[in-house]
């Protein structure tokens, strides 16, 4: 069993808490190895992030809500720090309003994590992929609202 991902606000604060670069990537492959299980059924090439090297699956469900769709996401990867980018971008965005999710400034917020100076420019275009296949997701979502 598996503890409940922190929210954004959680991880930023341990961010600015830990100062080793090696204790955050630790952190961040805790973070991933605490995503709920994925479903197996989920691994489909519809749920694959194009763009990355390493496997990666979203999941996206909508849920129609008083401001409009919300979405609701499950991720992994088979690559332990990019499974933990992947529960940093959960964190942000899963539950937010479709609106929400097009307003935030995903790389600000990355940036306040200093990841990107951190990062391959393998992982850190893979986290770009799935930050636009979210962005997609939620234009889709109001789309069809």
């Amino acid at each position: 069993m598996t503890e409940a991902t922190p929210d954004i606000a959680e991880i930023i604060e341990a961010f600015e808490l830990i100062d080793d670069w090696e204790e955050r990537y630790r952190y961040v492959i805790e973070l991933g190895k605490n995503l709920p299980e994925f479903p197996e059924a989920a691994r489909t090439d519809a749920n694959k992030v194009r763009g990355c090297v390493s496997q990666v699956w979203l999941e996206t469900t909508f849920a129609d809500e008083a401001d409009g769709p919300h979405l609701y996401l499950k991720g992994d990867s088979d690559a332990l720090i990019v499974r933990g980018l992947v529960a940093i971008l959960l964190a942000l965005y899963s539950g937010g309003s479709a609106r929400t999710i097009l307003e935030t400034d995903a790389e600000a917020t990355l940036a306040t994590l200093g990841l990107r100076e951190h990062l391959t420019p393998q992982r850190s275009n893979g986290l770009s992929a799935m930050v636009q296949r979210i962005r997609r997701d939620a234009d889709a979502a109001l789309a069809a609202a």
